[in-house]
């Protein structure tokens, strides 16, 4: 068997491996990404491609957010990645939404955070897909960025490789970690320190630790548009009420429990299945639409029309667009752990497992791995 070294071993090469491999290289280590499939094909592909640090509580997590954000500015403009600075708009239809959103622009309007309030004739102007029937205004933000996830996981491996040396190997699994050493088929690697980040992985080689550490998995549900005809912008990526429940942002808004009553009294379908609506748009004019949330260590492989139809009606209530048939369907599954933003462990003096982004990993990968990497 082979034996090749390196400064920095990185398992998978998803958004939080690249992330890793990113900020390890600009360090100056000599950086291998190891990648079981051809290309990355889990969560990190699968979901929105948006940067949102609007969901993020104010404090570190926030600030890990706008820190993640700069870089993906920095990155994407070097790979050739489309990056879209749109914002977000958080609508409101309903009386306790908006109540919810003035209580958190009065908390929270600060240079960090960077919103505003806008009335209904503003937010349609925003972005024309907009249901004005009973709306009451929205909040602005300007932080929130658009990205097709698709692309941007599969360029960043050649811009890591083109400018930082970092050496992808795709097409190849792990199989056993010990100290220093990482062992595949045909080759051992020695490295001082191996991060892994690949959910898979983590299952099966280190077992014992992934059962003590809490994860579940979440499944979320979700599509996309054809093209919008005659060049038709969404503008800032739109969600509703539903999405206040979500984020942890608002957690702490004493106007929350109002929402939360009426959620469960009039939309339990919705509350079942864990949808809350968003809507953004990627370079080529297509809409990306969703999602659910399904928690468990076994989830179906199968989907379910029922809820891709609860997500279109919702969305129905305060969104239209020019075109809106369904081209694509499709599911991801991520990491959750209940609490936390972040799985990180330490299982010996080379190696890490960072994991358990809880489908905020394109908000806050790059953010964390800059923390990680600062002792290197």
């Amino acid at each position: 068997m082979k034996e090749k070294s390196a400064d920095v071993i990185v398992v998978g090469a998803g958004i939080v491996g690249l992330a890793m491999a990113y900020h390890s290289a600009k360090k100056g280590k000599k950086v291998v990404v190891i990648e079981r499939s051809q290309q990355a094909q889990g969560a990190s592909i699968r979901n929105f491609g948006l940067i949102w640090p609007i969901g993020q509580p104010g404090g570190p997590l926030l600030d890990r957010a706008l820190r993640s954000r700069s870089t993906w500015l920095e990155v994407a403009g070097e790979a050739g990645i489309w990056l879209n600075q749109n914002g977000s708009l958080q609508l409101a239809h309903h009386q306790d939404e908006w109540d919810i959103i003035n209580e958190f622009y009065d908390t929270n309007s600060n240079e960090r955070f960077q919103i505003e309030i806008v009335a209904a004739d503003k937010a349609k102007q925003l972005s024309p897909g907009t249901r004005t029937a009973g709306l009451k205004g929205g909040l602005l933000s300007s932080t929130e960025c658009s990205l097709d996830p698709r692309e941007a996981i599969s360029k960043l491996p050649g811009y890591l490789e083109k400018k930082y040396g970092v050496e992808m190997v795709f097409g190849t699994a792990v199989t056993q970690i010990a100290k220093d050493r990482v062992a595949t088929a045909d080759i051992t690697w020695r490295a001082e320190k191996i991060f892994v980040c690949s959910g898979a992985d983590f299952e099966t080689l280190f077992p014992e630790t992934f059962q003590q550490s809490g994860i579940t998995k979440c499944k979320l549900q979700m599509m996309r548009t054809g093209t919008q005809p005659h060049a038709w912008k969404v503008g800032p990526s739109l969600c509703a009420g539903l999405t206040l429940l979500h984020y942890g942002a608002f957690k702490d808004c004493k106007s929350l429990p109002a929402l939360q009553s009426r959620a469960q009294t009039d939309m339990p379908d919705l509350i079942k299945w864990g949808i809350h609506v968003l809507v953004s748009q990627n370079g080529n004019g297509e809409l990306v639409l969703g999602d659910s949330h399904e928690y468990g260590l076994s989830l179906s492989p199968f989907d379910r029309e029922e809820i891709n139809e609860l997500i279109m009606s919702y969305l129905g209530t305060f969104f239209e667009a020019p075109n809106m048939a369904i081209n694509e369907r499709w599911h991801g599954v991520y990491p959750k752990l209940a609490g936390k933003t972040e799985f990180v462990a330490r299982v010996s003096d080379h190696t890490t497992i960072v994991n358990g982004l809880s489908g905020a990993g394109m908000t806050l990968s790059f953010g964390l791995a800059e923390e990680l990497t600062n002792t290197l």
